[in-house]
């Protein structure tokens, strides 16, 4: 019987989940052992995993789980440097050169696991079978408005937070805006045919804020982009890969311009990849902006784990997306999960 372990999430800040009460319930209900822990923080509340027949443990026990369980979370591990022995799956970061992705596969290869890395399940087309990428833009683009609306104040962000709903965070979003005048500043989305690119839209939209939207064919050419630094806001929405452009070179703090906020909702400067050549490394909830240069100010605002923001919404959408891959997870060697683990299997022979 194939054994899924649900973790509570250990990283500040993150309330999301990859399978809710009626995902699990379907899972049990095709002959998986389903566990998950008690969490402190999970935006859903543990009674309804209870309800549906899980066994419930301990928040942080998962190093304890039996041999064959599969643990399932969303973010990155503890970094205490312990080997891992158990197949993951969650959201590894660590097949574009970054350090601590490095660090990570190291762990796996010296405990002998498995990553099944969530941003590399894919069907037969490669197509990612879930994503957050919807919700990501969304608060993505409102975290760059926010950074905005501090700098018309002389200012910087402070710490965003946590909102129950999409409409409370239009509520409150809606409220610093209206604190600026009626002046909305215009923004040009990179990526904007796909799931985060529409979020970034259409939040965008909600509030009134002029967009420009490009995909593949606005930027076939490779650069360079006057048009970005024409912008006030740029919302970048395109993975880091080979190959990709770069949109904002590093001469772009001091040339003229009146671009004034950044949001890499993608988000991944270490990557050698990054699109985005101004800064090195990602915000935080306390600290959203990145001062990188002062007068005229631009600010880089890169959360990384952006769609937990909203964590009910974007957690009912992805466990939805996801649980037609769980449903196969007796079938481990083949379909979605022999992709990834292929994948998985090529970084690791080149450590």
């Amino acid at each position: 019987m194939t054994h899924l372990w649900v973790r509570a999430e250990q990283r500040a800040h993150e309330e999301r989940v990859g399978l809710t009460p009626e995902g699990a319930r379907a899972l049990l209900a095709q002959g998986l052992e389903v566990t998950v822990e008690d969490s402190s923080s999970r935006a859903i509340p543990i009674d309804g995993y209870g309800k549906a027949g899980c066994r419930i443990t301990a928040e942080g026990s998962w190093p304890e789980a039996p041999d064959d369980a599969v643990i399932f979370g969303l973010k990155e591990l503890p970094e205490d440097g312990t080997p891992l022995p158990h197949r993951h799956i969650m959201f590894g970061h660590a097949y574009k050169g970054q350090p601590a992705g490095q660090v990570l596969l190291q762990r796996f290869k010296a405990g002998g696991g498995t990553l099944y890395d969530l941003e590399y399940l894919t069907d037969a087309d490669g197509r990612r079978v879930a994503a957050f990428g919807y919700w990501a833009g969304y608060a993505g683009a409102a975290v760059a408005l926010i950074c905005w609306a501090a700098q018309q104040a002389g200012g910087i962000a402070g710490p965003v937070g946590v909102y129950p709903s999409s409409t409370a965070l239009l509520a409150d979003l809606q409220e610093q805006l209206v604190r600026t005048g009626s002046h909305r500043p215009n923004a040009l989305i990179i990526g904007a045919l796909g799931r985060v690119g529409a979020g970034a839209a259409d939040l965008c939209t909600a509030m009134g804020v002029p967009v420009s939207k490009w995909d593949m064919a606005e930027t076939a050419h490779g650069g360079p982009f006057p048009e970005v630094l024409a912008h006030e806001i740029f919302l970048n929405c395109i993975l880091a890969r080979p190959g990709c452009p770069v949109f904002v070179p590093a001469s772009a703090q001091t040339a003229p311009r009146a671009l004034t906020v950044i949001g890499d909702i993608a988000c991944d400067p270490t990557s050698d990849f990054s699109p985005i050549k101004v800064y090195d490394r990602t915000t935080t909830w306390e600290e959203p902006a990145l001062r990188v240069h002062d007068a005229p100010p631009l600010d880089v605002t890169a959360i990384d784990n952006l769609p937990s923001m909203l964590p009910v919404e974007s957690s009912e959408d992805y466990a939805g997306q996801l649980l037609p891959s769980l449903l196969a997870l007796d079938k481990l060697e083949t379909g979605v999960w022999g992709r990834a683990k292929a994948e998985f299997d090529r970084h690791i022979t080149t450590l």
